[in-house]
């Protein structure tokens, strides 16, 4: 039964024993009892008449009190929302920051992680990684070419568009360039996992993915020559090494009738332009000319 109906029957003394109950209940039952005794010491002029319940609630305009309802949870839901976009913020601009490392062309860097392991990075080539989570998750992204030498501790991963490589502690060298990538581990054992597959890498192994083509092979470097200002290749098809040749000296290499689809075996060094032409032109019989101070032409010898 709703408050007025029980306000009525109450005024006219009509209340059941259950509806007495809900009426004891209604928070503004002491003020209508409060209202009545008042009334009953006055004595009645003798025109009055017992009013009933609309005239009554007119005249004694009884203030509505309003129903309180649990309203606890909507201000712990608000504080929770508060804390809740509060975390977010806090992850995104401190927990979730990247920090990033570029090399320009003829470029080399090397860049200490906060675990103590270390990147070389090669020419034109990024790093990006979460210093902030870094002790939760050691992962590091890599676009081009980087020597890795990782401290011991929790698994360390580099990722690149063409695979993800894993260890604990080793060192190791990871090359990711359009579509050739390439791994080479100097120390520990380090796993490789490309598309589908997973080739595990002891010292001296090396693997190649190049055109969807995967091959492995051996080395007896101890390090990445390329650390020493030498690029040394192995069977690598030459548009590779000229690529190669072009970010370590900043140059524009022009072709005319090269097979860029041959493979080469040898090296080239970072700081004589003309040794390292030399290097390359005289194993596949071809000519060279630098025509501008950053541009070289490469032709097949006649």
């Amino acid at each position: 039964m709703n408050k007025k109906s029980l306000i009525e029957k109450w005024l006219s003394d009509d209340l059941t024993e259950e509806e007495r109950i809900a009426f004891e209940a209604l928070e503004d039952t002491p003020f209508h009892k409060d209202i009545v005794a008042n009334a009953s010491k006055f004595k009645a002029s003798g025109f009055s008449e017992m009013p009933n319940f609309e005239s009554f609630k007119k005249r004694i305009k009884a203030p509505e009190v309003p129903v309180k309802k649990l309203q606890w949870l909507n201000p712990m839901l608000k504080i929770a929302s508060v804390l809740m976009l509060g975390l977010g913020v806090y992850y995104f601009l401190f927990m979730n920051v990247m920090t990033e490392v570029h090399t320009m062309v003829a470029e080399k860097t090397t860049i200490e992680l906060p675990d103590s392991s270390r990147v070389v990075l090669n020419a034109l080539s990024e790093v990006s990684y979460n210093e902030k989570n870094w002790e939760d998750k050691r992962e590091i992204k890599l676009q081009g070419e980087a020597f890795f030498d990782v401290a011991k501790g929790a698994k360390f991963d580099v990722v690149t568009s063409k695979g993800t490589v894993t260890v604990m502690g080793t060192e190791f060298n990871v090359k990711q360039r359009g579509d050739f990538f390439e791994v080479a581990c100097f120390e520990g054992t380090v796993r490789v996992v490309t598309d589908n597959k997973t080739e595990i890498l002891k010292v001296g192994d090396n693997l190649k993915w190049y055109k969807g083509v995967l091959v492995t092979g051996q080395h007896t470097q101890k390090e990445p020559q390329w650390t020493k200002n030498s690029s040394a290749f192995q069977r690598i098809p030459v548009s590779e090494v000229l690529a190669e040749l072009e970010r370590q000296y900043d140059i524009k290499i022009t072709l005319e009738s090269v097979d860029v689809n041959q493979l080469f075996t040898g090296a080239f060094v970072h700081d004589n332009l003309e040794n390292a032409l030399m290097a390359i032109s005289e194993p596949l019989s071809l000519e060279y000319e630098v025509i501008k101070p950053n541009t070289v032409r490469l032709s097949t010898s006649e």
